[in-house]
This record gives C-alpha cells, sequence and structure tokens, in this order.
C-alpha cells in the first residue's frame, strides 16, 4: 500500500487524531532506507497503533533504529509502547484503536511485520558506498583544482626578462656523439635596493630606487652528458667592455661602454640581458639561461632551507673604524648562517684575506657548495612544508629568461643540476690581475674559458677520450687547386697583443705557391682567433676547405662550417703568428692554478680571518 492510501485512510477515518497520525506517517518517511517507504512500514501504516502524542511510534519498529525489532516487541524510545497496548498511552482509549474498525488490515499488518525485508541493508550499504565515492571524487577534484590554483600562484610569482639584450649572438655547442650538449646559466646576484625589504638589508638609505649593480655573477656550465658541473665567477670590479643593449620594454638603446667599465654596471644597461651580452661578448661561450636573485631573496632562500654551515678560522666581526665592513659577526669554527647573517657571510671583504673582492668571490664558493651538501644530505626537500616554503621563497626571489619563467622549467633544470655529485662540482673565480684598484682577465682567463666553451672538466676526471675518428669524405669532392677560391684573414689580435702585421699577405702567399692561384688576402676583416681555423659556408665547400687545411697541416677538427662567411675562409689565429710553417698547439686542458679552484666536496674548507677584524 502507498503512503497515498495511508493517508487516505487517516482522512477518511476523520477524528480528531488524524493530524497526529499523519505526523507519524511522515516520521517514518523519514527513517526509510530508499526514496519510497518499505512494505513493512506501509503494513504499519495502515493497521499498527499510532501513538496519540505528535512523535508517537509504530508498531514493529523503533522509529529511531532502522534496524529495530518488529512482531509486536515494546519499543525502547519514550513515547508510548506499541504491540497491543495503545489504550495505556497517554490521550488513548482503547475505544479508539484503529484496528477495531479495521481488523483485516491489521491481520495483513501484522503478517509484513513478522518477516523484515532482506533487501533492506543491502541497498543502505549500496547507497553509503554511492555517496563516499561520489564524496571522494569531489575531494580529488577539489584537491586537483588547489593544486592547479597554486601551481599558477607560484608561477605568478616568477619574474621574467629577456636572456640576451646584445647585438651579437654566439653560436650554440654543437652536440656531443650521442647528441647532447652543455648547458649553461648565468647566476646573478643584484644588490636592487628597489623595496623597503631591499634597502633594508642593502644599504644607505640613499641608494634606494637607484640602478641596480650585478655584484655577484657566476657562470654555472653542466657538462653535455651531466656528469659534472664547473663554476666560473668574475669579479664585480672586472674591467669589461659592455656591448651596446636594447632593453626590449621600452625599445630604449643604451650605447657600449666608452673604454672599459667595472662588468657589474652591466645590469643598468637594461636589464639581466645585457650582463648575459656581456658575458658572452667577454668569454665566447653561448649563454642558455639567466637566474637572477636579490638581497631578500638571498635571505629568504637561506632561510628556507634550514641554515647553510660556514667556517672561519678565527672570530670575525666584519667592522672597521669608518663603518665599513659587512657587520658580519662569528666564532671561530663553523656555524649554520640563515636570514640576514647569511646575507653578511656573501657580501662581506673586510675581514676575509686581504679584503678584496677576490676573497668574498671565494666565500660565496664555500656557501654555495655548502648549500648544495645541504641540499642533498638533509630532509628539507623530504619535508612537504618546507618544500612548500622553499618553493614559495625561491620564486618570489627570481628573475629568469622566458625558457626558465614556469615551475616546472625550473624543477626540470634543478633535476638536472642536482644529479651531480658535489665531488664533480668546481668552483672557480676568472683568473685576473690588478689595474690600479680594479682587475683584468688574464692569459689563464682565456685558457679556463675554453675549457669550458670545449666541455672539458675543470676537476681533470674526464673520461679518456678516444681519438677522434677520421671524417667522412665530404659529399662534394674538393675543386683543383687552382681554381679552388680562398680568403685569407689576420685573426692573430689578441687581449694583449695587435694583431701581427702582414700575415694573411704571407699565409696567401704560401697558398699560391702551392699552386692555389686564386688565394687572396681580405685586408677589410681583422677578427681575433685563438686558433688558426678555415671556415665554409655550406655542404657543397666542405671539400675545399678540407683541401686547403690538409695542404697547410691544419687538424680536420679546425675545419668548420659557418654563416659568417661567405665562401672558403682561412683565418690565421694567435697560434700562428710567425713562421711559414703551421704546428698545431699541444692542447693543454688543465685548470690554470689562477682560477683557485674548489671542490663542492670539500667541507672542510675555512675562511681565512683578517686578525684586524677578530675579536676576543
Amino acid at each position: 500500500m502507498t503512503r497515498g492510501s495511508v493517508q487516505g485512510e487517516d482522512t477518511r477515518e476523520g477524528g480528531s487524531n488524524a493530524p497526529e497520525r499523519a505526523e507519524a506517517v511522515r516520521k517514518d518517511d523519514d527513517n526509510a532506507v530508499d526514496g519510497t517507504e518499505d512494505s513493512e512500514n506501509a503494513g504499519e501504516g495502515s493497521g499498527g497503533e499510532t501513538g496519540s502524542e505528535t512523535g508517537g511510534e509504530t508498531e514493529g519498529a523503533d522509529a529511531d533504529e532502522p534496524s529495530g525489532e518488529t512482531g509486536g516487541k515494546a519499543a525502547d524510545e519514550p513515547g508510548g509502547e506499541t504491540g497491543g497496548q495503545a489504550g495505556e498511552e497517554p490521550g488513548g482509549e482503547p475505544g479508539d484503536d484503529p484496528r477495531e474498525k479495521a481488523p483485516p488490515a491489521e491481520a495483513a499488518g501484522e503478517a509484513l511485520t513478522e518477516t523484515p525485508d532482506p533487501d533492506r541493508r543491502p541497498r543502505r550499504a549500496r547507497r553509503v558506498l554511492r555517496l563516499t565515492a561520489v564524496g571522494l571524487a569531489l575531494l580529488l577534484a577539489c584537491l586537483a583544482g588547489a593544486g592547479y590554483l597554486y601551481y599558477e600562484h607560484l608561477n605568478g610569482n616568477i619574474q621574467r626578462d629577456a636572456l640576451n639584450l646584445g647585438d651579437s649572438k654566439v653560436a650554440a655547442p654543437t652536440p656531443n656523439a650521442a647528441g647532447q650538449t652543455p648547458l649553461n646559466i648565468l647566476v646573478i646576484g643584484s644588490d636592487a635596493r628597489d623595496s623597503e625589504e631591499n634597502q633594508q638589508l642593502g644599504g644607505a638609505r640613499e641608494t634606494f630606487g637607484s640602478t641596480p649593480l650585478a655584484d655577484v655573477q657566476m657562470l654555472v656550465h653542466l657538462s653535455a652528458d651531466r656528469s659534472n658541473m664547473s663554476v666560473v665567477s668574475m669579479p664585480r670590479d672586472t674591467l669589461v667592455e659592455i656591448p651596446k643593449c636594447t632593453d626590449p620594454d621600452d625599445g630604449e638603446v643604451y650605447p657600449a661602454s666608452d673604454g672599459r667599465v667595472m662588468t657589474n654596471q652591466s645590469l643598468g644597461h637594461g636589464g639581466p640581458g645585457c650582463t648575459v651580452a656581456t658575458w658572452q661578448e667577454l668569454t665566447g661561450i653561448h649563454i642558455d639561461h639567466f637566474v637572477m636573485v636579490d638581497f631578500a631573496g638571498v635571505v629568504s632562500m637561506a632561510d628556507a632551507v634550514g641554515g647553510v654551515p660556514v667556517c672561519v678560522d678565527a672570530n670575525i666581526h666584519s667592522r672597521d673604524g669608518q663603518g665599513h665592513g659587512s657587520g658580519l659577526k662569528l666564532a671561530e669554527g663553523t656555524h649554520p648562517v640563515k636570514g640576514e647573517q647569511a646575507l653578511q657571510w656573501l657580501r662581506t671583504r673586510y675581514g676575509f684575506e686581504d679584503g678584496s673582492d677576490l676573497a668574498r668571490a671565494k666565500a660565496q664558493h664555500m656557501y654555495l657548495n655548502s648549500m648544495v651538501r645541504t641540499l642533498r644530505e638533509n630532509a628539507t626537500l623530504g619535508n612537504p612544508n618546507k618544500l612548500r616554503r622553499l618553493a614559495e621563497e625561491a620564486t618570489a626571489a627570481l628573475t629568469v629568461d622566458p625558457g626558465l619563467d614556469t615551475v616546472k622549467k625550473l624543477y626540470d633544470l634543478s633535476d638536472e643540476l642536482r644529479r651531480v655529485k658535489p665531488e664533480r662540482i668546481t668552483m672557480t673565480t676568472m683568473p685576473n690581475r690588478y689595474v690600479g684598484a680594479r682587475v683584468e682577465p688574464t692569459e689563464d682567463a682565456e685558457q679556463l674559458f675554453r675549457l669550458v666553451r670545449e666541455d672539458i672538466a675543470l676537476d681533470g676526471k674526464d673520461a679518456k677520450k678516444k681519438p677522434d675518428p677520421e671524417p667522412t669524405a665530404p659529399a662534394d669532392p674538393a675543386d683543383p687547386d687552382d681554381e679552388l677560391a680562398v680568403q685569407v684573414r689576420n685573426g692573430t689580435r689578441t687581449d694583449e697583443l695587435g694583431a701581427a702585421p702582414g700575415r694573411a699577405n704571407t699565409v696567401a702567399g704560401l697558398l699560391v705557391d702551392q699552386g692555389f692561384a686564386k688565394a687572396v688576402a681580405d685586408p677589410s676583416v681583422l677578427p681575433s682567433e685563438d686558433r688558426t681555423v678555415v671556415r665554409y659556408p655550406s655542404t657543397d665547400l666542405e671539400g675545399d676547405a678540407r683541401r686547403v687545411a690538409e695542404v697547410l697541416g691544419i687538424p680536420a677538427g679546425s675545419v668548420l662550417r659557418s654563416t659568417e662567411v661567405s665562401g672558403v675562409t682561412l683565418v690565421v689565429g694567435a697560434d700562428w703568428r710567425e713562421g711559414t710553417a703551421y704546428k698545431a698547439p699541444q692542447a693543454d686542458d688543465s685548470t690554470p692554478e689562477s682560477a683557485e679552484a674548489l671542490n663542492g666536496a670539500d667541507d672542510d674548507a675555512c675562511m681565512h680571518v683578517d686578525p684586524s677584524f677578530t675579536w676576543s
């Protein structure tokens, strides 16, 4: 029987108890397992007793317990007993018992209530499972949505700037036999004071909002096979020529520097992209990315990793009588530094060794090596809260080029970097000499730059290289010697020496004597090349270029394809400044001692303290 018929009988019976019965039916409906009332409850609604109070119970089950007993048993809840004793309920009289007026319905109801429905509990269990599944799906959807929003939040933290603001570009390195290429990242530490936090950490108030300087510059080189990492620091007061740079945001052109200036000024010529251009001009190294961090970023990231252990060989207080110095105060020994103290360490000159920028660079190397070890050795990256904090601090502190402008790109880069073991990380300082109060690169610096360009590990632990295989024969063989056109250029100029006079004419004459009647000197261009090379623009001229190299004794590895030339071009390098016979120099692939190499696994390194800055 449906609820409609039950309510219809209540209505037909009339009487003052009809509303109370309707309320009892509604209460039964509230406790129904499914959307419709089962047959057991329907029987009770038509033939069982109904208490005269609102909320009274029906025969056969405790209204509050779906699994309650049936068949005339007394209910456990107050509100009147059931099972043939309705006359004892307050407000109920025997004459009001509806069973007296409908015995057939009562009999049917009793028959139904004596046998519980076997499907009742399974239906309830299925409903609970459905609700649980829906709840879990909603929870996962919410978590996924929250994760995406947080990912986008971190991406929004990252600031972006153009990679290279200069006009000249350096060709990317040639892939190795496995198709791998090295990766070069320029790390820039800015002294920007364009926020209250940076101003408080970075110096005098009158410098607030001034043009930022690139006070820390480190080139991180990750080898093509990802087995080792080399870092080259350039002191901030290195004298360099800053090239012309163009700000892509407003089109402002910053002219090339008039002579040599301090390298840290490059950041003020349109941004970090001009610092990248300056490095490429000086070193000839192709730079793939840059990462720039300011004062506040250094402090927050040091806090996020829980401090970085550093060592001094005596008590130090970096402050002289005139107030110069970073303010760093440490006792002798090893101490974890974080917060402002970490920044003080990275900025300290006064009190470390000779008080120069070179001493500061050495302290920075120690700090970075120690940070790498800290990240690898402790549980910081395994702690979700610390990892989240590090992600927040790192992304908010960074300015990067478009190639690193998402969390995923930065994560992929860090994943590659972390594969290198500390013992295969080498920190160096660009070899230099003083020019007054400033410094300039030396010949050893060029040696260091060459090792990086050629992807040679600075720790000297490269696997022994196999001899270069004989090059395959060119698809287009060489023309006859007397028909082969060759331009000869004088590239003997170096940073220290001018071009050797007459070298293009001399070598062109040698070729003519060898039967190359069309060999001519090209005085219009005076490039600068360390080694003598033969370049060609397209594959149809490769055979011609190889023939010229063979005749002069130039190694096949020095025959290069280049879009910078229009025909076969021989550039006489600094390794052939005199004489008529070319002798390929023996390669010295060792790291110069003047680079002061520091191994990443050296946890015994300690900064020497100037006795004038110690305390007791």
